[in-house]
């Protein structure tokens, strides 16, 4: 192959059902997955495991197994990738302890991974409240995560993405984090020269390209509101902070823990402990989906839901007294209104595990050909997710659902593939 050609091996933990595997593989046929691992601890089936080989081969390489028995096994790589279990961070889930929870430790099998393989380029997932978290010292967890890579000597940048803000069909915000290795020609090429992070965050960056955003805050009526709105005299300059995480304010990674104060915005680069972050509006030209547009025209009428009185209680708003079991002090419940059902004419919400059981946060849409309430298909949340149809056929459709909710949005994984390439390629011809 010629220079700026070759091939670019990736190593794919906490892969599910291969949802960075498919985004990176339509991206380009230059990446080539050399390893993955995938394993849910406590499930006797690992029926995402065994999603993921049905479509990708039996192969030693894929391993079934808890990621901190084989990760001395990974063979060297360019590229890591991993959405890794948000359980701790989700806001999906109460009293969350963010780092210090039970999943929270695979973030230290990660760091290890990276100390032990030095990839060139590092790109992981999670939900977007990992950059606030936990609740009582906003941030602490994902400062000491930008520490731990600025230390392995990398440039960190990252993006909160609203999928259906950049023309998917679905609500769903996550937290995107791609690192890069002070080694490599794309950081020679840009910050190796002096280049101002904002000039990384809008036009030379990872994301500024695929996903770019203003330098502007602009005031959506509700997050519905998908409709370009470009930004006015009456837009107010964006929040932003500039700030060190590094040894003279903070000892080691102990002090940065227990000290920590500060904040992170949406967009952001941390390079050599210092942090530059900053809020902003997401730019988008194309055509917007609508959960309509992923529908099926016709489904099985076992898809439909009875019970139409509870589910309006349970997406209704409310203001109720209770009582707290555990200690018998009362208390106020309160929470919003939903849309019931779902309006298909806007892109759908986060879809979480629990989708296709009765719960608050599952979709309930109007059937096209019926006009009967029902639940989202299969199908229709693999689509969601931008999965081809049937991807996760042949295991319980409880866990299709539960893995969906699990799955990141593929196609912006093939937006982020597409730009790698290119930075790859512009980055080995200045070198």
């Amino acid at each position: 192959m010629s220079k700026g050609r070759d091939e670019i091996s990736v190593v794919e933990l906490f892969a599910g059902v291969g949802g960075f595997r498919c985004g990176l593989e339509s991206a380009s046929e230059r990446f080539k997955t050399v390893w993955a691992n995938q394993w849910e601890p406590g499930r006797k089936t690992q029926y995402a495991f065994d999603c993921y080989v049905s479509h990708f081969g039996e192969s030693k390489t894929h391993v079934n197994e808890d990621i901190g028995l084989v990760k001395d096994k990974i063979p060297k790589h360019d590229l890591l990738v991993g959405g890794f279990p948000c359980q701790d961070y989700s806001v999906a889930r109460t009293q969350a302890r963010g780092i210090e929870g039970k999943k929270g430790v695979l973030w230290w099998h990660i760091k290890d991974i990276i100390e032990a393989k030095r990839p060139k380029y590092v790109l992981l997932e999670n939900v977007d409240r990992l950059i606030r978290s936990p609740a009582n010292q906003r941030g602490r967890d994902f400062a000491i995560m930008l520490r731990s890579l600025c230390d392995l000597g990398y440039a960190v940048e990252w993006r909160v993405i609203n999928a259906a803000q950049y023309g998917e069909a679905q609500r769903r915000r996550r937290v995107f984090i791609f690192a890069f290795k002070e080694s490599t020609p794309l950081y020679k090429s840009t910050l190796g020269i002096g280049m101002p992070f904002e000039v990384l965050i809008d036009k030379k960056g990872f994301f500024a390209k695929p996903f770019p955003v203003t330098k502007f805050e602009r005031k959506q009526s509700s997050i519905d509101d998908f409709k370009e709105n470009p930004p006015q005299s009456k837009s107010v300059w964006c929040k932003s902070e500039s700030f060190s995480i590094g040894p003279k304010e903070y000892e080691s990674l102990v002090e940065l823990s227990d000290k920590f104060e500060r904040r992170f915005y949406a967009s952001g680069v941390a390079v050599k402990n210092l942090v530059y972050t900053r809020e902003g509006s997401p730019i988008y030209s194309g055509k917007y989906k609508t959960l309509s547009s992923i529908m099926l025209d016709s489904t099985d009428s076992k898809y439909e839901v009875d019970q139409i009185d509870k589910w309006r209680y349970m997406k209704g708003a409310k203001s109720e007294p209770r009582i707290n079991k555990k200690n018998g002090i009362k208390y106020k419940y309160a929470e919003g209104k939903m849309a019931f059902p779902d309006d298909i004419n806007k892109p759908g919400r986060t879809m979480l595990t629990s989708e296709g059981k009765m719960n608050r946060s599952t979709h309930v849409v109007k059937d096209k050909a019926t006009g009967k309430c029902r639940l989202l298909t299969p199908v229709e949340c693999e689509r969601l997710n931008g999965f081809p149809d049937g991807w996760t056929e042949g295991m319980p459709e409880s866990f299709r659902y539960f893995t969906m909710g699990n799955a990141l949005v593929v196609p912006l994984v093939e937006k982020m593939g597409k730009r790698l390439v290119e930075l790859i390629d512009q980055s080995d011809l200045k070198a």
